[in-house]
């Protein structure tokens, strides 16, 4: 009776594995497959072409100034002599003034609506600070133009000189204009990406974990710091991230505060220029080849300067995720 049952379960068991094997290698599982892998590999070629086209567009610029092109603050069309060197500055340092004001309020906000406020005012709000980022950017820059510029140089501008006009940012006269209103037009266009991001991921903190800190003797505050923000580290620079991927490459609203003008200046008072703001400005303008190639060489440096931070803030949250891992 058992060889019986061991002669029928060999007959039996090769049948089952052939007919795995044929769902496995089924038509529409190769068709899913190759489709997914054909779509990755468009991407990664989009983004080849980007980079090599920028390169040849811009290689006539690099050929004839080289690295001196990235360190060189002069730019002038007439004597055909450009630098880039003011734009990136002007794009760090406004980038970096939208964040130092957009990341307290983003998770600030972030934290009061899923921690402290109740639900229906909680959705309400939500709703309302996400339309934010369905405004177009030309509607900022009008606003930034009609309401924010006067307010700088009338009230804000004079009152930071006067108490903090023993620092050299705050040095000068109050144009309005400027790095200081470029960096807070950002702020509020940024703050919307960050706050979404922020929510979704203190919503996926477990409620058990914050429970567990209250039944150990934490107030409320020390529940949401060590509960909440502490174990949110890693999605909160993720958001980060892609807000001053947005404020990198932001044009029409910046354009239209920051003043326009080539030059470094430590005071943000001071008029500047960024990187995106300088192509808009010039591109359909320029006439010579070098002009047209110095541009392309910006926007080669926009995408280089883009990818670096991605790239350094990819490198910060795999190695907390390797300390967390330990």
């Amino acid at each position: 009776m058992t060889k019986a049952v061991i002669a029928g379960l060999r007959v039996v068991i090769p049948r089952v594995k052939k007919t795995s094997k044929k769902r496995d290698v089924h038509a529409g599982d190769r068709l899913f497959f190759y489709s997914l892998r054909g779509l990755g590999i468009f991407v990664l070629s989009l983004l080849a072409l980007f980079i090599i086209y920028l390169f040849h567009l811009s290689w006539p610029a690099l050929q004839r100034f080289g690295f001196h092109f990235l360190v060189n603050d002069q730019w002038n069309p007439v004597s055909e002599e450009f630098g880039a060197a003011a734009f990136i500055f002007g794009t760090l340092v406004s980038s970096l003034i939208a964040l130092l004001i957009a990341v307290p309020v983003s998770v600030g906000v972030a934290l009061f609506l899923t921690e402290l406020s109740p639900s229906r005012p909680a959705a309400v709000i939500g709703f309302l600070v996400e339309m934010l980022a369905a405004i177009p950017s030309v509607v900022y820059g009008l606003w930034g133009i009609f309401v924010l510029v006067p307010l700088l140089r009338t009230s804000i501008e004079p009152c930071l000189r006067k108490y903090l006009g023993f620092l050299p940012f705050f040095k000068g006269a109050p144009f309005g204009v400027g790095m200081l209103a470029a960096g807070m037009i950002l702020a509020i266009m940024i703050t919307p990406t960050i706050s979404a991001i922020c929510r979704e991921v203190f919503r996926a903190i477990p409620r058990s974990q914050r429970e567990a800190a209250r039944g150990l003797g934490a107030t409320r505050w020390e529940t949401i710091r060590l509960a909440v923000i502490r174990s949110s580290r890693l999605g909160i620079l993720g958001a980060v991230t892609l807000g001053l991927g947005r404020a990198l490459g932001e044009t029409m609203a910046v354009t239209m505060v920051i003043g326009n003008r080539d030059e470094i200046s430590w005071s943000l008072f001071a008029p500047a220029q960024t990187m995106a703001s300088v192509i808009a400005n010039e591109y359909t303008e320029a006439t010579s080849d070098v002009h047209l190639s110095a541009l392309a060489a910006v926007g080669l440096a926009l995408f280089g300067v883009s990818f670096v931070i991605n790239l350094f803030a990819r490198l910060v949250i795999w190695q907390a995720k390797k300390r967390q891992a330990l």
